[in-house]
């Protein structure tokens, strides 16, 4: 199995740029995944953002999650457990409007911190989308803009972690699933692993790297590539030591932004006639997604197929 790709943004400005950006397209069109090296956001920020996430899950959390493993006897199961995840989580909803006051338990510290990292987030997801429209020839702001929809686009994280399980083989930390949305930012705890994704028929660590943002595609960016580009099953083992830390954070369409393949796309593969996605609003994804989660995302396209006819095309039609 070849290195798991690590993508050196400072070597965007210089020479070393056309085989930078080749890096990054190999990446998305036979990963789906890529981790960052130098991405701009400060080292000392994101080590503060890790001691605080899990010093608010030691003081908030902890207990909750021991009493819910022991509610529901889950240290004792002998068969494996396919209806639920061994993991503690939360969710900060930055845009279109910030959640991050009234989130319960969290310090003041914690609250400005995160809106800050949030905001460098956001920046690192703008760019990164832009670069993926050079690779893709559309033009740049392309993605942003099919994102948008008429409130700006959804961004939001999860923060999770991942206790010592003693039975790993049987509960996972998170079941196998593809992502809904469009670009995925993950700062992950670089001691403790268990991020998998699935290449061929073999699940692949995502390496644990010290100030690193692992990035990886949505189901949105599968549908505006048409396939060129594609989502990817990834899970979460637990681990018998150890508690792993994990930020995912979520840059995705507007509820009610038109998501649908871009016009130059499809230009580019009209000779090859391959079948093209459809065409249909965000929410309604999401609303088909949040049961299917942890189904194939096939089936899910297949029944948006079934709404498209009510769709209007979006603003960007003509882009």
């Amino acid at each position: 199995m070849e290195n798991f790709p690590v993508i050196n943004m400072k070597n965007l400005n210089g020479n070393k740029r056309a085989s930078t950006m080749e890096h990054i397209k190999d990446a998305c069109e036979n990963w789906g995944f890529f981790e960052l090296v130098n991405h701009g956001i400060p080292h000392e920020m994101m080590d503060t953002v890790e001691r605080l996430t899990k010093g608010h899950y030691k003081k908030c959390m902890e207990q909750r999650f021991k009493e819910l493993v022991a509610s529901k006897a889950l240290e004792g199961v002998q068969a494996e457990v396919t209806d639920m995840d061994w993991e503690s989580t939360f969710f900060l909803r930055h845009l279109p409007v910030s959640n991050i006051s009234q989130v319960p338990d969290l310090d003041d510290e914690y609250r400005t911190l995160m809106k800050e990292f949030a905001v460098r987030l956001e920046k690192l997801a703008e760019e990164l989308l832009d670069l993926l429209c050079e690779n893709l020839g559309l033009g740049k702001g392309y993605l942003k803009k099919a994102f948008y929809g008429s409130k700006g686009p959804n961004f939001g994280t999860k923060v999770s972690n991942y206790p010592p399980c003693p039975k790993p083989e049987l509960i996972k930390g998170l079941r196998p699933h593809t992502d809904a949305g469009g670009i995925i930012l993950l700062f992950q705890d670089d001691k403790v692993s268990g991020l998998q994704l699935l290449k061929g028929d073999q699940w692949v660590d995502v390496p644990p790297m010290k100030h690193s943002i692992v990035v990886n595609l949505g189901d949105q960016l599968e549908v505006i590539t048409n396939g060129k580009y594609k989502s990817v099953l990834h899970r979460v083992i637990a681990q018998t030591d150890g508690n792993r830390m994990s930020l995912a954070s979520f840059y995705n369409p507007g509820n009610d932004a038109v998501i649908y393949p871009a016009p130059a796309v499809l230009e580019k593969e009209a000779e090859e006639r391959k079948e093209v996605y459809p065409k249909f609003v965000f929410d309604d994804y999401m609303k088909l997604y949040a049961g299917l989660k942890f189904q194939a995302k096939e089936p899910r396209f297949e029944l948006m197929k079934n709404v498209e006819a009510n769709v209007t095309m979006g603003p960007i039609a003509t882009a």
